[in-house]
């Protein structure tokens, strides 16, 4: 299958406009807010500013606790293109009236003015995250997401920029001009998405805001990887809030720096996160990859640690108000910066598959409402955020470094809880190396199996590591029914349990647990769920294909549905095979070998036999040689 970059969806209709519009609304946002912050610094009593600076915060972030239930009805109920044009029109009334604030230098209209854009925001975020599981294909959400996560942050960083270099000038004309004319150009893109279909016409519209969030917030837990993967997503912005919100003052009062020091800091970061973010599709080989998820988490933590540590030892000065090239003089300042592009990196490897993976698994009625709650609850995050700043800071009057160790000890805590309850991402993350780094797996006929419904998968089996491939290319959740020696060996019987693998043993071994089996199988079908068998019943003794048993007969006359084959090829010979009792005789021959992994096309149940499928999947692996004869020649 011909593969496209991310990138090409730049160029294409369904995308581009989409993409302009809320690059130039995150934009927006952010030349209005640092030019209000600047000037709650610079024109207000000193006592004053803290006072003004939280309310400001807390007025931006109360519409998402108000309004975010009520809009992810709206989003789901009407045609998303045009509710994504009257948000923008709504938003040149707001910059209009800002601008008027501007005029009269009014702090408590611009206040109010920032607190519609919360609203605005809050309205626009479900409509957002549920147009793009509709416009894109599955392989194409690490992608889209990426480019929206990547852009999102740099259009933070350059808007941050921007609105304190405008709102320095001596004139509210510049500033007023910049936030009108960004929310006309989000208009006007957004005049050229397409349209879509309403996800549920049928909704009726709850006025009430409280009962409306209430019901919200009650079908997250519906899925509960869905559920848990909101909560990664909020965690993600609690961390990150703790960091960024610290900057300014990280900047001042630990490296003795000045506010070029702050940007030089945040552009790291952003930086950082638009480069992980922009990775996700590479690593992930274009399908949502949460294996990609315990990695951002680990890269967190560690680099999260090494920013307190290094800053924790930063040299004590009389010092203050450096500029970038005297802080960089410091000893440990470029460690600093490097941190924080790794902890942007780590944390755009960690927060697009959780989206892609919110959107992929919600239901597609319900994509916008979950969204909406998931913008309550990262709202809720952000608010204990700021708590637990106030709190380390305030009143414990521990340092800002001691307060990136206390957020990182946290942090540990909750991914080992969520990894825990959830072990799908850790065995996505040991399917995502082996396809990536101990493999290099090549696929053709992915597209063969269908994007729901019921679907029995057969493939040959060579090696222990098979289901484990599988898993790294097929974009659907899929059950594995694995023979019950495997199940229970190597100390991953937890893993394979709470994957939901199907144990089985042969009749003579075990009656009781092969009925079973064929039960688990027979109800996971019916569930519309995605089960793969090894027909031959055990690993290859040669590397070739054994025959095949006639449970696969019985498994589809119980529950009729079609019958996908497959083959995989060139793993006869690695370690993980049964080439050589000797490991040392296995290792070198095959890492990094170049593994095929053949998709037929779907045999309807009523063509089903064991002989027939036996066939199939012995044809599809000559083919894979076809293509890869080095296998056949050297190893088969």
């Amino acid at each position: 299958m011909a593969e496209k970059s991310q990138f090409k969806l730049l160029g294409e209709r369904r995308f581009l406009p989409f993409f302009l519009t809320q690059f130039f609304g995150a934009f927006n946002d952010n030349v209005f807010k640092n030019a209000l912050v600047i000037m709650i610094a610079f024109r207000v009593a000193e006592e004053q500013v803290d006072i003004l600076t939280n309310l400001a915060f807390g007025l931006f972030i109360l519409p998402f606790f108000l309004f975010s239930a009520f809009a992810g009805q709206v989003a789901d109920k009407y045609e998303k293109s045009m509710l994504i044009r009257r948000v923008k029109i709504g938003e040149m009334c707001i910059m209009t009236l800002a601008s008027l604030g501007f005029y009269l230098n009014s702090i408590p209209l611009l206040i109010f003015v920032l607190f519609l854009m919360g609203a605005q925001s809050s309205l626009f975020g479900p409509v957002k995250y549920g147009y793009l599981p509709e416009k894109l294909n599955n392989h194409e959400l690490m992608g889209g997401n990426g480019l929206v996560e990547a852009s999102t942050f740099i259009s933070i960083l350059l808007g941050t920029i921007l609105g304190g270099v405008l709102i320095a000038l001596d004139s509210f004309i510049p500033v007023s001009v910049a936030v009108v004319t960004f929310a006309t150009l989000g208009y006007l893109s957004a005049r050229n998405i397409p349209l879509c279909e309403a996800a549920e016409p049928g909704i009726k519209l709850d006025w009430n805001l409280w009962r409306a969030s209430a019901k919200n917030l009650r079908i997250i837990p519906e899925k509960r990887v869905v559920f848990l993967s909101i909560l990664g997503i909020s965690w993600f912005w609690f961390f990150g809030s703790v960091f960024l919100a610290q900057m300014p003052n990280f900047s001042r009062t630990v490296l003795n720096g000045n506010e070029h020091v702050v940007t030089l800091l945040l552009t790291m970061f952003s930086i950082g996160i638009g480069v992980g973010s922009l990775l996700c599709e590479k690593l992930s080989g274009r399908r949502v990859e949460i294996g990609l998820v315990p990695v951002g988490a680990l890269g967190l933590a560690w680099f999260g640690f090494d920013l307190y540590w290094v800053s924790h030892q930063w040299p004590v000065s009389d010092l203050s108000d450096l500029g970038i090239a005297a802080v960089m003089a410091t000893p440990g300042a470029y460690r600093v910066c490097f941190d924080l592009a790794m902890i942007g990196i780590f944390g755009g490897l960690y927060i697009v598959p959780l989206y892609s993976l919110v959107q992929e698994r919600s239901d597609a009625n319900k994509v916008s409402r979950v969204i909406a709650g998931n913008n309550i609850i990262n709202a809720m995050f952000m608010v204990v955020a700021a708590l637990l700043g106030m709190l380390v800071l305030g009143v414990m009057g521990l340092s800002i470094p001691e307060l990136f160790l206390i957020t990182v000890g946290l942090h540990i805590v909750v991914c080992l809880y969520i990894f825990t309850i959830v072990p799908e991402f850790i065995l996505r993350l040991i399917a995502w190396l082996l396809v990536s780094l101990v493999y290099r797996v090549k696929y053709k006929g992915l597209d063969n199996i269908p994007a729901e419904g019921p679907v029995v998968l057969v493939c040959n089996h060579i090696a222990f590591v098979d289901p484990a491939i599988i898993m790294g290319r097929v974009r659907r959740p899929t059950k594995f029914v694995m023979h019950h020696k495997i199940y229970n060996k190597f100390g991953m019987k937890f893993l394979f349990k709470s994957a939901k693998t199907i144990p089985i043993a042969s009749a003579k071994v075990d009656p009781e647990m092969m009925e079973a089996a064929f039960e688990s199988v027979k109800a996971a079908l019916e569930d519309g769920d995605v089960v793969c068998i090894f027909p031959e019943g055990r690993l290859t003794p040669d590397g070739q294909i054994g025959q095949f048993k006639k449970g696969i007969e019985r498994i589809i006359k119980e529950t009729p549905v079609p019958v996908i084959p497959m083959a995989l090829n060139n793993l006869w010979g690695s370690m993980f095979s049964r080439f050589s009792k000797q490991v040392i005789k296995r290792l070198p021959r095959k890492f990094m070998a170049k593994v095929d992994l053949v998709v037929g096309e779907a045999i309807p149940p009523e063509q089903v036999t064991a002989e027939k499928l036996e066939a199939e999947v012995k044809a599809l692996k000559v083919q894979a040689e076809m293509v890869n004869p080095e296998s056949a020649a050297k190893t088969d």
